[in-house]
C-alpha cells in the first residue's frame, strides 16, 4: 500500500500559486511513482481561505519560525499583514497529515508557506523556512523541497 506523503499541489501541476500558475515538476512525479507514494496535494495559502489568483507574499523580517514565535513579518504586496492567515494554512496542513498519517512533506522551495531551506525577505532570497514548513518540522514531519526529491529518507 502506498504510503502517504504530503505534495506542495503547484508541483503536481495544479495552478494554486499566487499568480494562478503551476510549477509541475516531472521529477517529484517520477520520485513518487518510483517510491510507490501516495502525494497528498496540499496548498496551504488556499487552505487559509486565501485566493488563486492572490498578490504576492514575502517575508519583512524573520521567516516562518519567527512567524511561528510572533517575532516575524509577513506582508503581501499590498502591505497587508498575513501572519495570521499563512499560520491557519499551516495548521490546516498539519491536520491534513495527521488525518492522512503522511509522516514526509515535498514542498515548494522559496515560497512563504512551503520553502523548506529559502524563502524571500523583501526581495532577497535568505536562508529559512515557510510558515507551513516550520510548523510541519517542529511537528516532527520531515520536510524537503522539490530541488532535493532524492533525500527523502524512505522507512521502509
Amino acid at each position: 500500500m502506498p504510503r502517504p506523503i504530503l505534495v506542495s499541489a503547484c508541483l503536481l501541476g495544479l495552478s494554486t500559486r499566487y499568480d494562478g500558475s503551476s510549477k509541475k515538476d516531472e521529477r517529484v512525479e517520477q520520485f513518487i511513482r518510483e517510491n510507490d507514494l501516495l502525494p497528498i496535494p496540499v496548498c496551504p495559502e488556499q487552505l487559509a481561505g486565501l485566493p488563486t489568483p492572490r498578490p504576492a507574499a514575502r517575508f519583512i523580517s524573520g521567516d516562518g519560525c519567527a512567524v511561528l514565535d510572533g517575532t516575524g513579518r509577513l506582508v503581501d504586496a499590498n502591505g497587508d499583514e498575513l501572519n495570521q492567515v499563512f499560520l491557519r494554512g499551516a495548521v490546516e496542513t498539519m491536520k491534513i497529515a495527521r488525518l492522512t498519517g503522511a509522516t514526509q512533506a515535498l514542498l515548494k522551495q522559496r515560497s512563504p508557506s512551503c520553502g523548506t531551506r529559502q524563502v524571500y525577505r523583501d526581495e532577497t532570497l535568505v536562508p529559512g523556512q515557510g510558515v507551513t514548513s516550520a510548523l510541519l518540522s517542529r511537528n516532527r514531519i520531515e520536510v524537503f523541497s522539490e530541488e532535493d526529491p532524492e533525500g527523502l529518507e524512505l522507512n521502509r
